[in-house]
């Protein structure tokens, strides 16, 4: 019976969907799993799943705040995704809630910290939820890294003044394959944007060739992540990369040529006009081997705008790499800053 009068009414009608997903794939309950709970069995009303559960459909649903969780507490349909047996009985407060958001990696246990949870196995976690998600081994994997800011307006613990974005921040570390989230860093912001890609991504890799050992792994990121620590790792151990590279000016000195044709076609057709290139390229003191470079001379309507990647593919036509390859982790970073911000930021994955 559907009835529009009651006092006990939800928007939310669509989030069972949410709860046939997760059986299927058993996230919330594997999540679960990685907490260790230290408190008296006699006296829990909130289990921990229960818990994890309730914060992470709020989540999906819109409900940021852990404020929201002082009302949402005695919403039956909630308490049904939570796995509420007594639907009567109200979840857990916002103060239990916040407990468990304060949570620490593996940390001893004390009177107001009780629970705990396993940072490897959250990572392992995430890693795994993507390897079941074939049915066989892809033909190549792409992981995309990219760092982001998120903004704060308070004194929160290890904040710090960010000038890129001109703003106190965190500075997150994503790590994706497709759709699928492998790593999420909460860190300052006062480091490199790359600072611990390499044992992320070193990581990952090693539990995906657990299962896929000769499967080719591509690793892709802006000029933020194009380190001499990362492309020398990826190099010894049979990872390729395909990294945008900063510009300086013997990066420009070695496009002029195509940069004059680029304009000379703009100057014909009044559009803008793009030409690829490729070259050998070895910085003079850090990089210790010459790499491939692929430079795009692009002239747009008033100025140049010269773009540089550096990859370890030797295949590939320059023009197919950098549009077809490189440039799809555009959608990755949209999709990043339109909604992990959140997650991160909410869930509080410390490194």
């Amino acid at each position: 019976m559907a009835e529009f009068s009651s006092d006990r009414l939800t928007t939310d009608g669509g989030s069972p969907l949410l709860r046939q997903v997760d059986r299927r794939i058993g996230l919330l309950r594997r999540f679960a799993g990685c907490f260790l709970d230290r408190r008296d069995p006699l006296r829990i009303e909130h289990s921990v799943a229960e818990m994890v559960s309730q914060r992470v459909y709020a989540l999906a649903l819109g409900y940021e705040d852990l404020n929201n969780h002082e009302q949402l507490r005695y919403d039956p349909l909630l308490g049904l995704l939570a796995g509420k047996r007594e639907l009567d009985s109200p979840l857990a407060g916002k103060s239990t809630l916040n407990r468990l958001e304060l949570s620490r990696a593996d940390e001893v246990s004390t009177r107001y910290h009780k629970i705990s949870y396993s940072a490897e196995k959250i990572d392992r976690l995430l890693v795994d939820l993507f390897l079941e998600s074939h049915r066989t081994r892809p033909r190549r994997i792409v992981l995309d890294l990219d760092s982001t800011d998120i903004p704060l307006h308070g004194h929160q613990e290890r904040r710090f003044f960010h000038g890129y974005y001109d703003s106190y921040c965190y500075l997150p570390l994503y790590i994706f394959a497709g759709d699928h989230l492998l790593c999420a860093r909460l860190r300052p912001a006062d480091q490199d944007g790359a600072a611990g890609a390499v044992a992320e991504v070193e990581r990952i890799v090693g539990q995906i060739r657990q299962r896929w050992p000769r499967v080719e792994i591509v690793v892709r990121a802006d000029s933020g992540f194009c380190r001499k620590e990362l492309m020398n790792w990826c190099e010894e151990n049979r990872v390729h990369y395909i990294l945008g590279l900063a510009r300086n000016e013997r990066l420009r000195k070695l496009l002029e040529r195509p940069m004059r044709e680029a304009r000379q076609q703009y100057e014909t057709t009044g559009k803008a006009t793009r030409v690829f290139t490729e070259f050998g390229y070895r910085t003079r003191k850090s990089w210790r081997r010459s790499r491939r470079v692929i430079g795009k001379a692009e002239y747009i309507p008033g100025k140049e705008n010269p773009r540089f990647v550096v990859t370890s593919l030797a295949e590939g036509e320059p023009q197919a790499l950098y549009e077809k390859l490189y440039c799809a982790r555009g959608e990755m970073e949209n999709r990043i800053k339109e909604q992990l911000c959140l997650f991160a930021d909410r869930l509080r994955i410390y490194p």
